[in-house]
């Protein structure tokens, strides 16, 4: 199973994307985690990597499954880490390898291009408090069949 961390950038009310060449879909900068890793390690080390600026105040916001199939069949199965940042340090690139960065309004996260189940999980991110906990099911064009999702917040 594949693990990958994501990183929300947000600051004066924007959050820092990546569209992606493929689909033209937006995503917050991440990758796969390497061998040892922790997922906080992953996400400022993918985050670093394709953006060229450092976050500030990094916190998990959301563990989630997402699960492709075909018909009945698994094909594939990951589990995502999303951690959200309040504020860079550093100018972002424009464009790398791996797609265009661009600033959008956090509203903007509800209409632009992407992933259902990433709109959702970005979303809580920006917005929410907590963590959020789900599985997405998706079939192998990426559209979403079935999500299930859970919150929780720390009691003081």
């Amino acid at each position: 199973m594949q693990r990958i961390a994501n990183l929300l950038a947000i600051q004066d009310g924007e959050v820092l994307l990546l569209q992606k060449p493929r689909r033209g879909w937006y995503v917050a900068p991440g990758g796969k985690m390497e061998l040892g890793e922790s997922i906080y390690e992953a996400a400022l080390r993918e985050f670093k990597e394709e953006t060229n600026v450092t976050p500030k105040n990094l916190h998990l916001k959301g563990v989630y499954t997402m699960v492709i199939k075909d018909g009945e069949t698994v094909k594939d199965e990951w589990m995502l880490y999303t951690f959200v940042a309040h504020g860079i340090e550093g100018q972002p690139f424009e464009q790398t390898r791996e797609g265009v960065l661009e600033w959008h309004p956090v509203d903007h996260l509800s209409n632009l291009p992407m992933a259902e189940g990433d709109r959702k999980n970005l979303l809580f991110a920006a917005l929410n408090e907590g963590i959020q906990y789900g599985t997405f099911i998706y079939t192998e064009d990426f559209e979403l069949l079935d999500e299930r999702l859970q919150t929780s917040n720390e009691l003081k």
